[in-house]
């Protein structure tokens, strides 16, 4: 064990858990190396990666020299791969033996190891580390003392690929309910060990941060964010947004000439612009939701695209006879001789900004995530601005064509 202040390392683990990386990075460039190995090992291991990721090279570099040699070499292995990968999630493992080993023997060691170590399971591994079997502690402590471990392991192994997502691990997972798996390559050698809370934790962290990324809000951003830093990230993206709001605005003076003629078309525009884009957000909550949980795979991409025009249709045809209705009681308080047929240029704007709208809030985040961008960023502002023009131009373009 480190020799640290253990009050101090539950200090300044409380500061740096609530901390995006760079945030936590910045904390432990300014402490003790050891300190920070032992408020590192107290992280999850998908932030403590994250975290490692965004330290400077030589406060890094001191860090892991100040680590153990397995710990140390776990975190360099573990930068291999994907950070939405188990690989960043493994742990050393530590009661690793040998088939030929004899239960005294095991026991013994484990003794020595617990004192440093939270240990659930052994692992039984050739010369070359490719694992074998399983150690159930209960299996272990009711054999004899003289028997070897190739007799008392579990060969029936499961075990995790250090490149899998965590969804499609979380998904292997979910029946099993094992608090601790193997991470091994196609070979079968031991990598590393990944707890089935941390597992999940990690993805419970990811998710987290969609509704945010959603409307441009950066995935490290937390409360403890400085405003300076906020700002950098928020602004950009402020600015994008207020471009396509222009867009908007000239497909609205596009059709200026209408608008002054039939003025009551006017009360219209928020209506046709917030109903389409509500059923927009809806096709893309869905799509987001089926992409992170591993429910939209490959080739069901068409399915569910006609699935969402097709409640577009529907819920566009029950809400516009409802906004249809709407205009024409309105237009005909007003005595305009039109009443009837600008009912009608609702109902059929409603329908088709609807369906357009439904099949665009499937679309994005599967564009997003064809051009290897991710599927969560600024979706709803992207979303947003194609609705409300496509609303807003079916809208007055439908009314100016029908001479209303």
């Amino acid at each position: 064990m480190l020799d640290v202040n253990l009050a101090q390392v539950d200090e300044l683990l409380s500061a740096v858990a609530g901390c995006a990386p760079h945030e936590a990075a910045d904390l432990l460039e300014r402490v003790d190396p050891a300190l920070a190995v032992a408020v590192l090992q107290g992280l999850n291991p998908m932030v403590a990666q994250q975290a490692l990721d965004e330290l400077e090279e030589k406060h890094r570099t001191s860090i892991l020299a100040a680590a153990s040699p397995e710990t140390a070499a776990q975190w360099r292995r573990n930068q291999e791969y994907e950070e939405d990968s188990v690989g960043w999630l493994m742990e050393p493992p530590v009661a690793v033996f040998r088939p030929t080993m004899r239960v005294r023997e095991a026991i013994e060691a484990l003794r020595r190891l617990t004192k440093k170590a939270l240990i659930t399971y052994g692992y039984v591994t050739d010369d070359s580390n490719r694992l074998l079997g399983v150690l159930v502690m209960r299996d272990l402590m009711l054999a004899e003392p003289e028997q070897l471990l190739g007799a008392v392991m579990l060969d029936q192994v499961f075990w995790l690929s250090p490149e899998m997502e965590l969804t499609t691990a979380m998904k292997s997972c979910v029946n099993r309910h094992y608090p601790v798996y193997p991470v091994c390559d196609q070979t079968g050698h031991l990598l590393g060990l990944v707890r089935g809370s941390t597992l999940f934790e990690a993805r419970a962290i990811e998710i987290s941060a969609q509704a945010g990324t959603m409307v441009g809000v950066e995935k490290e951003e937390r409360l403890s964010t400085p405003v300076w830093r906020s700002l950098l990230w928020r602004h950009p993206w402020l600015q994008a947004n207020l471009l396509t709001c222009f867009v908007v605005g000239a497909v609205v003076a596009f059709f200026q000439g209408t608008l002054d003629r039939v003025v009551l078309l006017a009360a219209f525009l928020p209506v046709m612009s917030g109903q389409s884009g509500n059923t927009g957000c809806q096709a893309l909550a869905v799509a987001l939701r089926g992409l992170t949980l591993g429910e939209l795979r490959p080739g069901e991409e068409r399915r569910l695209v006609w699935k969402e025009a097709l409640l577009g249709l529907i819920n566009g045809a029950l809400v516009g006879v409802t906004a249809g209705i709407g205009m024409w009681a309105y237009a005909h308080y007003r005595d305009n001789p039109n009443a009837v047929m600008l009912g009608v240029v609702v109902l059929i704007s409603m329908i088709l900004s609807c369906v357009i709208s439904g099949v665009t809030g499937a679309y994005v985040p599967l564009l997003l995530r064809k051009f290897g961008a991710d599927p969560a960023t600024a979706s709803s502002i992207i979303l947003t601005t194609a609705t409300d023009v496509m609303s807003m131009g079916i809208f007055l373009g439908l009314a100016t064509w029908l001479g209303t």
